[in-house]
């Protein structure tokens, strides 16, 4: 039986913390969905579809070691309800830092209660990934400060482009 994984998040933009997971939930499972959530509440700066085409566009890279990746969109459903559309029997999660542990702690114990079938698994983030927030990543960008330590070549074109865009607007 084929072992099916969802790596749900916002992913504004995906960090090279995000791929290092993905690749190591590959050693898990046969195929994974990675869920990109529609993250309205955290105002994203890429678009869904973006965010999407950023994942597909690494997608072949991430492979090479074998298991297969599929990206898909995801909007207001529960995680948990997410993984049973997608048949996945594990919710895959990153962690960096106990505050991470703490939010994820409470995310288990509603999805637990909500959908005991389902497992969540916590690969902790590489330490060379330890400090890399999408969240800081884009503050670094709209500072015009160098993002390639944190990110794949191709997002962090994006992401530049799309942070002097903001500013040019800003500043008229």
């Amino acid at each position: 039986m084929k072992r099916i994984g969802l790596y749900p998040g916002t992913f504004d933009p995906p960090t090279l913390g995000h791929f290092d997971i993905v690749k190591r939930a590959l050693k898990l499972v046969d195929h994974l969905v990675i869920g990109v959530g529609t993250g309205t509440g955290k105002n994203p700066l890429f678009s869904y579809e973006e965010r999407v085409a950023m994942w597909q566009h690494e997608a072949a890279d991430l492979t090479k070691d074998g298991g297969t990746i599929e990206v898909r969109q995801f909007g207001e459903l529960l995680q948990v309800d997410f993984a049973r559309e997608v048949g996945a029997g594990i919710v895959v999660r990153g962690l960096r830092a106990m505050t991470d542990f703490e939010y994820e702690f409470q995310i288990v114990g509603m999805n637990q209660r909500l959908a005991p079938d389902i497992e969540t698994v916590f690969l902790m983030a590489d330490p060379r990934y330890l400090s890399i927030a999408s969240k800081l990543v884009k503050e670094v960008a709209m500072l015009g400060g160098n993002v390639a330590p944190f990110l794949t070549p191709h997002v962090a074109e994006l992401l530049v482009k799309r942070c002097n865009e903001k500013r040019k607007k800003k500043n008229g």
